[in-house]
């Protein structure tokens, strides 16, 4: 895997831990050499994720709106900053740039980009994986949540499978690296 698009939010949240843990996967991506693509933004946890790669010396990407470099949301100082015209646009250039996708904590935004991703690739719109990195049980409530769609017949149990989940971000990487180097189509539900 060359690049890891990650969703997450750009508030701080209210847990410390979870600054903290972002810090550790922006450090980890770059010492991995897997170039990180994000949303372009400087505040919150999207900063965070941002600066801590970029001082380990790794390759960031960010896609960020025309309209929210106005309100001067982005980040000035990644490897590459992309400036697109709407939020559709930058989530297709995410997705091109990106050889799998990972959610850390976030927001409505955070969980909008990656249902669209997981949709894209269960429709085979793309065979890039995707995960969660469920660190301190984060995702717990969601996951259960999706546990309970699929009692309800409304989700396959095959296409939750299909979502990667770990608890840390050595686990989120190898599952999601095992499932690039696959040669199997995404699973359909």
């Amino acid at each position: 895997m060359r690049r890891l698009a990650v969703f997450i939010a750009s508030s701080n949240g209210h847990d410390p831990a979870h600054a903290a843990l972002t810090a550790e996967v922006g450090a980890e991506l770059a010492r991995r050499g897997i170039g990180l693509v994000y949303g372009g933004g400087r505040a919150g946890l999207m900063g965070v994720l941002a600066d801590s790669a970029l001082r380990a010396g790794g390759e960031v990407i960010g896609v960020i709106p025309r309209s929210m470099v106005e309100r001067e949301w982005m980040h000035d100082g990644v490897s590459e900053l992309i400036v697109c015209g709407s939020m559709h646009e930058r989530k297709a250039i995410m997705a091109d740039r990106a050889d799998a996708f990972a959610a850390l904590p976030g927001g409505l935004g955070t969980l909008e980009e990656l249902f669209e991703v997981w949709s894209w690739r269960q429709l085979g719109f793309h065979a890039k994986p995707v995960g969660l990195l469920d660190a301190g049980g984060f995702w717990t409530p969601l996951r259960d949540a999706l546990r309970g769609i699929v009692d309800a017949g409304f989700l396959a149990g095959a296409t939750l499978q299909d979502l990667a989940v770990a608890p840390d971000l050595p686990g989120l990487l190898e599952a999601l690296d095992a499932r690039v180097q696959s040669t199997a189509p995404p699973v359909k539900g």
